[in-house]
């Protein structure tokens, strides 16, 4: 894995894709706004700006104003590694919100998937 790769990764490059997945089971761009804002304390227009700013993953979490206080509760497999044993900060963050799209995708309800 390149980590420096994955750090400069625009956020806004990644974005569309995440929508694409949800829309394509069913889901929608709301959902998937509501599990960032859940997840980074952004809210819609803090999350846009972000967007049109086109940070990087790094940035994109180095500004979130906090994360979810339940982020620890988001266990599991996502590409093949656990999340809550990843040891890298940023990466984890990253698979975090990795694997609550993919828990939308699956069609998770979305008070399980926000750890209510």
């Amino acid at each position: 894995m390149d980590k420096n790769r994955i750090y400069r990764l625009v956020f806004a490059s990644v974005y569309p894709l995440y929508i694409k997945k949800a829309e394509a089971k069913g889901r929608t761009k709301e959902e998937v706004d509501t599990i960032i804002t859940w997840l980074t304390g952004y809210n819609k227009k803090t999350l846009q700006q972000q967007i049109d700013r086109k940070t990087d993953f790094e940035t994109f979490f180095a500004e979130a104003p906090e994360l979810h206080p339940n982020v620890s509760m988001i266990t599991g497999l996502i590409c093949g590694y656990r999340v809550e044993e990843i040891d890298d900060k940023l990466i984890q963050k990253i698979r975090y919100l990795d694997k609550l799209i993919d828990e939308l995708a699956k069609g998770k309800a979305m008070d399980k998937i926000l750890r209510k």
